[in-house]
């Protein structure tokens, strides 16, 4: 076991306290090549899928928000940082993306509040456009919290259960229990009262089924992701004793981590069997 201490740093605020607490970034995460880019993209991803995400969108029979054709991608990020780097990798792009998605929220807020020049004349159109943003963002907010932790958790536990070995399993299981509780909330939190309930029950059936299908057909992607980043960043993270809490920091010593050779045969199927 590689046993990972952190370092502490006082602030005189509380909320920087707890913004530190809660993005503060582990001394095993600091020496990985690809950790930070992947977390920007992620939260790139999540940002734009929340922009785009209040078009109703009529593929055939089902219907679909538009950020149901980006944002299960942001699961795909979640599978991959779960698997490569652990819970406490997962924790922390979480809660970046979260904190990035407030803050769009609210400056979509006061913009659209601010009185426009008076020859702008495109004032309506950046209401229609920006001024559903603040409830699409609470929405997504509250689903995406509660989607992401859940889809990291379950994919952490099954990693255990399998020993590793299995990677779509754990994909696609933690795909069909995350989204489903996202795709719930978030239909329900964004449209409820403005669209008849039968029309919510359509986008809920169609975009949960068309996310987990999204898992699926990426698997072979997730594969070749996984397999690259553990060879090249050297490691297989198993979160045998981690503290689960969304909250919390990890704990020294609280995970396994085999160390992974490069000039292993090992490498390129290190859990994923």
């Amino acid at each position: 076991m590689l046993r990972l201490y952190y370092y502490n740093e006082s602030s005189p605020l509380m909320s920087n306290v707890l913004l530190q607490r809660l993005t503060h970034k582990h001394q095993s995460l600091r020496n990985f090549r690809y950790y930070d880019i992947l977390v920007h993209i992620f939260v790139v991803v999540l940002l734009i899928s929340n922009l785009v995400g209040s078009k109703i969108c009529a593929i055939g029979p089902f219907r679909i928000s538009g950020a149901q054709l980006l944002f299960p991608i942001t699961y795909i990020f979640g599978d991959v940082f779960t698997e490569v780097y652990g819970y406490s990798g997962s924790r922390r792009a979480i809660w970046i993306g979260f904190y990035a998605s407030g803050l769009m929220a609210l400056m979509g807020f006061v913009t659209v509040h601010i009185p426009p020049a008076p020859d702008w004349p495109n004032q309506h159109a950046f209401e229609v456009v920006f001024n559903f943003v603040p409830r699409m963002v609470a929405a997504s907010l509250v689903a995406f919290w509660c989607g992401e932790f859940a889809n990291s958790y379950t994919l952490a536990r099954m990693k255990l259960l399998t020993e590793g070995r299995w990677l779509w399993t754990r994909t696609v299981g933690s795909t069909v229990v995350g989204q489903a509780v996202d795709t719930t909330i978030v239909m329900f939190l964004a449209f409820g009262g403005t669209l008849p309930t039968k029309l919510i029950l359509n986008l809920i059936g169609s975009g949960y089924l068309g996310k987990v299908l999204y898992e699926v057909l990426a698997t072979p992607l997730t594969y070749l992701v996984v397999n690259f980043l553990k060879r090249t960043e050297g490691l297989d993270v198993y979160d045998s004793h981690t503290d689960f809490n969304p909250f919390s920091k990890e704990k020294p010593g609280e995970m396994d981590v085999a160390i992974v050779s490069q000039a292993s045969e090992k490498t390129a199927v290190a859990g994923s069997d």
